[in-house]
């Protein structure tokens, strides 16, 4: 068994050791209690994830493709009628 100085200072370095690790185990209990209050806000804000973003983002292009080809064929037949009545 040690007395004296070295005792103390075992003491004190024991007692530090448990400080830090009830330190870090408050650290990360807040970071998960923070992490859990983010998500119930960010849920609450009905915010879309960003793969339903991104297909709707891509259905959107192709419909607009879609009615820009259809824009010129209309444009085109239009032509013909035009053409056919003029003769």
């Amino acid at each position: 068994m040690t007395t004296g100085p070295n005792r103390i200072f075992d003491d004190f370095a024991r007692l530090m050791t448990d400080a830090a690790g009830a330190a870090q185990g408050m650290r990360r209990e807040m970071e998960t209690m923070f992490q859990a209050q983010a998500e119930k806000f960010l849920a609450s804000m009905d915010l879309v994830q960003r793969e339903e973003f991104e297909a709707m983002k891509e259905a959107a292009l192709k419909a607009n493709a879609t009615a820009e080809a259809l824009s010129a064929r209309v444009n085109d037949l239009e032509a013909r009628i035009a053409k056919l009545e003029g003769k």
